[in-house]
């Protein structure tokens, strides 16, 4: 499955003209010509334009724009998780936590390995800038890691329906 999203990851981008090499230059990535799209294992209510770096080699900016309603159900990462949102609102829930509303303006870490899950309240636009690599692991009520197809349909079946917290990653 890493394989996968890493493979995903690479050719988006490939395939990305807002990506642009690192040097000891300035990097611009205006957001009129950001490339989003859809990425396998993702929500499809989620594009992402990689703004600076490879997500797939390690820490990189990544834009990311998400539809009223949008879920990306309860994960984790291997890397943790700088968050800056530029517009609109959501929930951003920690397994252990209080759900915090998040909205523009506002900043989030979220720590490597700790379960939570997004929900877009409106329509939302924000910055992700992953620690390291990229990678996603869904996990079912009980903690245990699940493939995206069955994470993904979940949600949008429960779409709106407040989620089970997960019990502890094992």
């Amino acid at each position: 499955m890493r394989k996968y999203m890493f493979g995903a990851l690479s050719l988006m981008i490939a395939l990305s003209i807002s990506t642009v090499a690192q040097s000891d230059e300035m990097t611009l990535a205006p957001m009129a010509t950001s490339k989003f799209m859809n990425m396998p294992g993702l929500p499809t209510c989620m594009k992402i334009a990689v703004q600076r770096g490879d997500p797939s080699k390690g820490a990189s900016t990544l834009l990311l724009k998400f539809t009223p309603g949008c879920v990306v159900p309860w994960h984790w990462h291997t890397a943790g998780e700088h968050l800056i949102v530029v517009s609109g609102s959501g929930k951003a829930e920690m397994k252990d936590g209080k759900p915090a509303v998040i909205k523009a303006g506002d900043y989030a870490y979220l720590p490597a390995k700790n379960i939570h899950q997004f929900t877009a309240t409106t329509a939302v636009t924000m910055f992700d800038m992953p620690d390291g690599a990229f990678d996603i692991h869904y996990v079912d009520a009980s903690g245990n890691e699940i493939q995206p197809d069955e994470a993904l349909k979940a949600a949008k079946k429960n779409m709106g329906a407040p989620m089970k917290k997960p019990m502890t990653k094992q």
